[in-house]
């Protein structure tokens, strides 16, 4: 997504449990981004079917590379993203391995 002045727009990530700040761009999966900032998120597939990576959303939103990733409608609605396939739409706040249960 590009700002006013045609630029590439970046969203905030706050990634829990460890509390650490960083951005994430247009077009770059949360995963991409956490790996850039030196985090070492859980992750396999990376076309979100292998649900390793599994994620609360705490705030913000988010949307998907994929038409729909390998979570069930209960938890979509619950608030579990996949962020090896989601690109952030807003500002975020992701806790890490917060699967279901």
């Amino acid at each position: 997504m590009a700002d006013s002045l045609g630029g590439t727009r970046a969203w905030q990530v706050t990634w829990l449990p460890e509390g650490i700040r960083f951005t994430v761009g247009s077009g770059q999966s949360l995963v991409e981004a956490a790996l850039a900032a030196g985090l070492s998120p859980a992750r396999s597939c990376r076309n979100g079917t292998c649900r390793t990576c599994i994620a609360r959303l705490q705030s913000g939103q988010v949307r998907y590379r994929v038409a729909w990733p390998g979570l069930s409608v209960d938890e979509h609605d619950e608030g579990l993203i996949l962020p090896c396939v989601a690109e952030a739409q807003s500002d975020l706040v992701v806790r890490a391995g917060s699967g279901p249960g």
